[in-house]
C-alpha cells in the first residue's frame, strides 16, 4: 500500500503510465496524488482525462491553471486558444461526465496525519494553513455552485488584484485566492504577486522571491507539493516543499515520488510530450531529495 505524487500531466499520458508500471501502482491498494494540470498542451488530453477518471477512486486531485481554463472553455468556446489541445475533450461523448469530475475535484488538499499539502503553484507565506484551506474552499464551493459556476470562470482571468485583502468580495475575491493556487511562483514577503517571470529561482524581479523561500511563511511547518513551475527543473532546496513539475510537456520529464520515502523515478519526454526509456534519479539524487523530507 503506497501513496505517490506525481508532477503536471498536461495530456502526456504515456510517461504517466510508464512511471506507474514502474511502481507496479494497484489502484485497488495505492493512491496517486496529482499536482493539477492534468490537460492541455500534449498530445493526449482526452485520454488523459478518460484514464484518470477510470483511477477516481484511487486518485487525489487538486486543479491547476490549465484545469481551470478547461472548465471555462467547456462553459464557453471563445475561451479556446490556438495553443489548447482541448477541442477532443470539448467534442466527446463523455464531455459532461468528464468536466463534471473536474469540477469536482479541490484546489487543495491536506493530508492531517502526514503534515502534507498538495496544491498546484503554492501556498503564498502570509497564509496560515487553516486561512489557505478556507480561501481554497471559498473557490471550490464557487466552481460546485450552480448560480456561482459560470460568473467565476467568466471573472476569474485577470492579473488584479495582485495581493490579497480580507476585505475583497466576490469574484475578485475568488480570482486572487485562484491566483495564488494555480499560478503564483514569485511574490513578496505580504504576498503580493509577480505573475510574469517564469524562469528559475533565481530570476525573480527586485523585492521578490520565490513563495517558499520566506523564512516568515506562515506554513512553515507544513510539507508542500508542489508543481506549476517546469523551470525549477524538480530542484528546491527549502526543507519540506517538494517541486514535482519537471517539464514532461517541454521535452523534459515526468516525475513520480512516493509520497513516504521520498524516493523519485523519472520517465523521459520527448518534444511531444511521448515516452522515452525510464530512468532512476541516482543515489546522491535520492540522498538530495531524503534530505528535504
Amino acid at each position: 500500500m503506497a501513496t505517490y505524487a506525481v508532477g503536471d500531466l498536461q495530456g502526456c499520458l504515456e510517461p504517466l503510465k510508464c512511471l506507474l508500471k514502474q511502481v507496479a501502482f494497484d489502484p485497488a491498494r495505492d493512491t496517486l496524488w496529482l499536482v493539477g494540470d492534468l490537460v492541455n498542451r500534449g498530445p493526449q488530453s482526452l485520454e488523459t482525462l478518460r484514464f484518470l477518471y477510470g483511477l477516481r477512486d484511487s486518485l487525489v486531485c487538486v486543479l491547476g491553471n490549465h484545469d481551470l481554463h478547461l472548465l471555462a472553455a467547456g462553459h464557453n468556446i471563445e475561451r479556446l486558444k490556438k495553443t489548447d489541445t482541448l477541442s477532443e475533450i470539448l467534442a466527446a461523448p463523455d464531455r459532461a461526465e468528464l468536466l463534471e469530475w473536474v469540477r469536482q475535484q479541490k484546489l487543495m488538499h491536506y493530508d492531517e496525519q502526514r503534515n502534507i499539502a498538495l496544491v498546484h503553484a503554492g501556498i503564498p507565506p502570509q497564509w496560515s494553513l487553516r486561512k489557505a484551506m478556507k480561501c481554497a474552499a471559498e473557490v471550490e464551493e464557487a466552481l460546485r455552485d450552480d448560480n456561482r459556476f459560470a460568473p467565476y470562470l467568466d471573472g476569474m482571468y485577470g492579473n488584479a488584484p495582485l495581493k490579497w485583502d480580507s476585505d475583497l468580495k466576490g469574484v475578485t475575491r475568488l480570482r486572487v485566492i485562484t491566483n495564488y493556487f494555480t499560478r503564483m511562483r514569485f511574490c513578496t514577503r505580504e504576498g503580493k504577486l509577480d505573475l510574469k517571470g517564469k524562469e528559475g529561482a533565481d530570476t525573480a524581479p527586485p523585492g521578490y522571491a520565490p513563495w517558499f523561500s520566506y523564512k516568515e511563511r506562515k506554513t512553515k511547518g507544513v510539507k508542500v507539493i508542489f508543481g506549476h513551475w517546469a523551470a525549477l527543473e524538480g530542484q528546491c532546496n527549502e526543507p519540506g516543499i517538494f517541486a514535482l513539475d519537471t517539464g514532461c510537456v517541454w521535452g523534459g520529464s515526468m516525475t513520480l515520488m512516493n509520497v513516504d520515502t521520498l524516493e523519485r523515478l523519472q520517465c523521459k519526454c520527448d518534444e511531444h510530450g511521448h515516452t522515452l526509456p525510464p530512468v532512476a534519479l541516482s543515489h546522491s539524487e535520492q540522498t538530495s531529495a531524503s534530505a528535504r523530507r
